[in-house]
């Protein structure tokens, strides 16, 4: 097995591993993608994962050929549990075969590659023993002794005719002996006598030893015609003219087989094609050269540096049957061997060479080591085979169970939902007794004290609720059922309504209250306003709640804005003078921030109609400590233990306001140093109003502000602050209600008058306690200078603020204005200090329920509802309004009344009632509302009978407790108009009574 082998079984080796992989990866990318990417990874693990990802899906593209077969069966059950324990266990057949196989094919190579080596061994010691006989006599006669060292005696015997016997022998001093008996009895040296051998008997010829080496001399004398088989050997060699070999006989005195090559020896030299005949009468005499076998193969292996490596045996095979082992043993510790034909140049003779390694064959560690790890790699796929459809099935399970507790959790969160729900219809609608009642108690004459009574009764149940509905809300935002509206609102309006509620709050802590809203945010936007409400009411209530001194500062700028900002503001100089926390670390983390210059302008300009608001609360209370920042917006999460003792609440308004924010494709932060302050700064997304269908609302909405300050249109007035922002704040809201304003920050600074009046003078309150006799010689001054003594107004953070003490000749006492400052109130305040009264002289909720009393006067309207307390106070609000209201405690009774035709002008529907809900009620009617118009359309009904009205449809409003299943959604799929939620509010009430009432309004006119 040649190099090139084991590179190629190698390859495929590899090749097959690479597609096993392959698949395996294959198979794990698949089992990723059936669990929805459960593997997966978030973002910031490995950077920037496109290139992974990219590497992961040409793994998964490679692999998918093999791994499409087997993901066809792996997937089912039933291959789980039979199919692939079979295929496992063929596999690891098959890898136990196959390096069986292996260790077989590499074990035979190496067994051929020891007989190549064994063979190629024994023919080289054959040929160099050969070499040694291989030779002619003039050859062998060239060479000396030294040149012919492995031979061991030389002998000449003469060729002596019977007739020459006798006087050869007188001659020679001794008789010629017979050599028979020496061949049939061996002996030894030191038993051998010549004088014992016999004469030699009468024969033609004969050839006695003349001459012979010291090694042989003992064979001097002696007949080699006498024995058989020399004398055949001796005739062969004269006849031939070659050398001829003896068969292995005993050497005398050594006792060592050996074997005699004879030469004939002529005496004239013969041509090569000789006859026999010529060859004999040539003859003079024969030469021998004795070889000791043994001697001389020992010899030939030393020359051999490998002599040590493997046995020889030399034998000879003439006989076949019976052969004769010339040298060696017979005893070998290994089966191989190796014959090598030996020719000493006898034709008549055949010998081998029989070669055999001394040693055992080594281990083969190659084959061994190769097919344990082709077993090893078998089983190691099998493992990973079993382990990944293990995986697989496992997975499965999982996943099955996994469903399983999905749909228990999704049982339980419907029971969940449709648990709140009862809750909070059963605590809602006592409420809306309660409040309804109260709120019809307050439209009575009660004296003062009542009044504080049932005021302080109402608050408390609002309190209660609210609380009810932020734990709703939380409720909703965990099931992900809380949706926001989108109709149209003013920003400016809702802020100021915010200042009201916590206006009494920062009178009483002296803290100062104030919101700035720049002049690029649009009039009227289009969004959830109760829930921008909500945010922003959770973000001041808790500035309420933790600062006792300084000021709250609520402003709403575009994002744009802010991007472009690029000084920050003086930290010292704030709406209080109190050191405040910078408001761009609240919103330094925010994505929109983070970007380029270029990408966030594109990105926030996407859409033309979209506006991109920033809000942010900056208060200078305890702060947040730097450990607690973190888990703020967590639900029932409080700052410290002692925060919930010390200002109550239920930690869940910020983790809401953080859902609401996230809803309005928003983000919120928050910046707190202790003891300096916090800010809190949100983004919301918003359309912009002014195309949008809902404009006749907001012009309603923008009618009544006009009707406030058309009063003061073209009126200038003079403020006079020394702080910079409280002076811009000021100067907003004053600008609000149609005054020019003018500032200057002290009293000492000298005012050039212009061309128009100044109709009033805003001065703050430390500066007209500071500077009284300035502010006397000021206003004495704009006196002589216009002719008119302009009103005189002090900005006072308290309510208790007067100044009826101050009385100076031609100079009136001053009004108070109390802050928080809010449009409505500023012009109430105008109106009294310039003596306007009557026209615009209504507050928000006055001003809302006279458009709440122009839309419901004179209609007549079905309230449908189980319960009698919350018809009493449903027929109180709507009959508060001048509608004409008739109950209908059933569904079914809603249907009688409401069959075409019928007078009402709309209907409010509560949906959970027993016997027949309002959805199903209001399905029905809607059901038969259809069949009519169908019947007259086809001419089947008369429209005479049904009011000369070809399609009928009443508005129908459903009015329940329920705020988590009764969604705008739910109520539209079974023909509902719309939605109000217990108790009433006039908000509420006027938005969506507004919607349907101006369409038949339309119609009736």
């Amino acid at each position: 097995m040649n190099l090139l082998d084991i590179i190629g079984f190698g390859l495929k080796v590899g090749h097959l591993l690479l597609l096993l992989c392959y698949w395996f990866l294959s198979l794990i990318s698949l089992n990723w993608l059936s669990n929805g990417g459960i593997m997966t990874t978030k973002t910031g693990l490995f950077g920037d994962g496109g290139q992974i990802w990219k590497l992961w899906d040409h793994i998964s593209e490679c692999g998918c050929k093999i791994q499409h077969p087997y993901s066809l069966f792996i997937g089912s059950r039933k291959v789980r549990k039979n199919w692939w324990r079979k295929l496992l266990i063929a596999w690891i057949v098959f890898g136990i075969i196959l390096s069986l196989a292996v260790f077989w094919y590499l074990s035979s190579q190496a067994v051929e590659k020891r007989k190549e080596t064994l063979g190629s061994m024994c023919d080289e010691r054959a040929r160099m023993l050969q070499d040694q006989f291989n030779r002619t006599f003039a050859r062998y006669t060239e060479k000396t002794s030294f040149e012919r060292p492995l031979t061991s005696g030389v002998a000449y015997a003469v060729r002596v005719l019977h007739s020459e016997r006798e006087q050869f022998e007188i001659q020679q001093g001794w008789s010629i002996k017979r050599m028979d008996n020496v061949e049939q009895t061996p002996v030894h040296e030191d038993e051998y006598d010549p004088a014992d051998l016999e004469p030699s008997p009468v024969q033609d010829e004969y050839a006695p030893v003349i001459f012979a080496q010291d090694t042989v001399a003992h064979v001097i004398s002696v007949d080699v015609l006498s024995g058989k088989e020399d004398r055949d050997n001796v005739l062969r060699a004269r006849e031939s003219g070659k050398g001829v070999l003896t068969a292995p006989f005993r050497l005398l005195k050594t006792n060592r087989l050996g074997v005699i090559l004879t030469f004939a020896v002529y005496k004239r030299d013969l041509s090569l094609d000789a006859t026999p005949a010529e060859r004999i009468q040539a003859a003079a005499g024969y030469l021998g050269g004795v070889f000791d076998i043994e001697s001389l193969v020992e010899k030939l292996l030393q020359q051999l540096a490998s002599k040590q490596t493997i046995l020889v045996n030399v034998c000879d095979t003439t006989n076949i049957s019976h052969p004769i082992s010339m040298y060696g043993s017979n005893t070998s510790s290994d089966g191989m061997h190796h014959v090598s034909a030996l020719n000493f140049g006898d034709p008549f003779r055949k010998h081998e060479m029989i070669c055999r390694f001394k040693q055992k064959q080594p281990w083969p560690w190659f084959a061994v080591s190769t097919s344990i790890g082709i077993l090893i790699i078998a089983l190691l796929v099998g493992q990973i085979f079993y382990a990944t459809v293990n995986r697989i099935a496992k997975v499965e399970d999982d996943y099955h169970e996994m469903m399983e507790l999905k749909k228990r959790a999704e049982a339980a969160d419907v029971a969940k939902s449709q648990f709140l729900a009862t809750v909070s219809h059963e605590i809602r609608t006592p409420m809306n007794g309660v409040l309804g009642m109260l709120q019809m108690l307050m439209d009575t004459h009660l004296d003062e004290t009542q009044q504080d009574y049932v005021r302080t009764a109402r608050e408390s149940g609002k309190a209660l609720v609210s609380l009810i509905n932020e734990v709703l809300d939380q409720a909703k935002i965990e099931s992900g059922k809380l949706e926001l509206e989108a109709v149209s609102f003013d920003l400016r309006a809702i802020l100021d309504d915010v200042l009201s509620l916590f206006s009494g709050k920062s009178q009483d802590k002296k803290v100062e209250l104030a919101v700035y809203v720049s002049s690029k945010v649009p009039v009227t936007l289009v969004g959830d306003p109760g829930r921008f409400r909500q945010i922003v009411t959770n973000l001041v209530g808790n500035s309420i709640k933790f600062t006792d001194k300084g000021h709250i500062f609520v402003t709403v700028h575009l994002v744009e804005e802010v991007v472009e900002m690029e000084t920050e503001r003086d930290p010292s100089s704030s709406l209080s003078g109190l050191p405040v926390v910078e408001r761009r670390r609240s919103w330094a983390g925010f994505r929109t921030f983070n970007q380029d210059t270029s990408t966030s302008s594109s990105s926030l300009s996407s859409l033309p109609d979209q506006i991109h608001i920033i809000v942010s609360v900056e208060d200078t209370g305890q702060g947040i400590p730097v450990e607690a920042q973190s888990r703020v917006f967590n639900p029932f999460m409080q700052v410290g233990p002692s925060i919930t003792r010390t200002h109550g609440g239920t930690g869940i308004g910020l983790s809401i306001s953080k859902c609401l924010v996230h809803l309005m494709k928003g983000e919120i932060g928050l910046a707190s140093l202790p003891q300096i302050g916090s800010t809190f700064t949100f983004t919301a997304v918003f359309t912009n109003g002014c195309s949008n269908f809902n404009d006749h609302i907001s012009q309603q909405v923008n009618n009544q502000s006009n009707t406030i300050s058309s009063e003061f249109q073209g009126m200038k007035a003079l403020l006079v602050d020394s702080n910079r922002v409280r002076a811009k704040v000021s100067k907003y809201h004053i600008e609000r209600i149609g005054v020019h304003v003018e500032v200057i920050s002290d009293l000492s600074l000298g005012f050039s008058p212009g061309e128009t009046p100044i109709h009033m003078v805003f001065i703050e309150e430390e500066i007209w306690d500071k500077n009284l006799g300035m502010s006397f010689v000021l206003l004495n001054k704009l006196s002589k200078d216009y002719g008119v003594t302009p009103k005189t107004l002090i900005l006072s953070n308290s309510a208790n603020s007067t100044r009826s003490g101050f009385s100076t000749s031609g100079v009136p006492t001053p009004f108070v204005v109390t802050k928080p400052l809010r449009a409505s109130m500023l012009a109430a305040s105008l109106q009294r200090a310039m003596g306007v009264r009557g026209r615009g002289n209504h507050c928000n909720e006055e001003l809302r329920t006279l458009s709440l009393s122009n839309l419901l006067h004179g209609r007549k309207i079905l309230v449908v509802d189980d319960n009698p307390v919350n018809l009493r106070v449903a027929a109180g609000a709507l009959k508060k309004y001048g509608a004409e209201v008739v109950h209908a405690e059933r569904g079914k009774d809603a249907i009688r009344l409401l069959t075409p035709p019928h007078y009402f002008d709309a209907c409010f529907m509560d949906i959970q009632m027993p016997e027949m809900d309002g959805f199903e009620a209001t399905r029905r009617i809607r059901d038969i509302e259809s069949s009519i118009k169908s019947g007259i359309q086809s001419g089947e009904l008369s429209v005479e009978a049904y009011g000369n009205v070809s399609e009928w449809h009443v508005p129908i409003l459903a009015m329940t407790a329920d705020v988590i299943q009764a969604t705008s959604e739910e109520c539209s799929k079974c023909g509902m108009d719309g939605y109000v939620s217990k108790p009433f509010e006039a908000e509420q009430l006027y938005r969506e009574v507004s919607r349907f009432f101006q369409t038949v309004s339309d119609e009736n006119h």
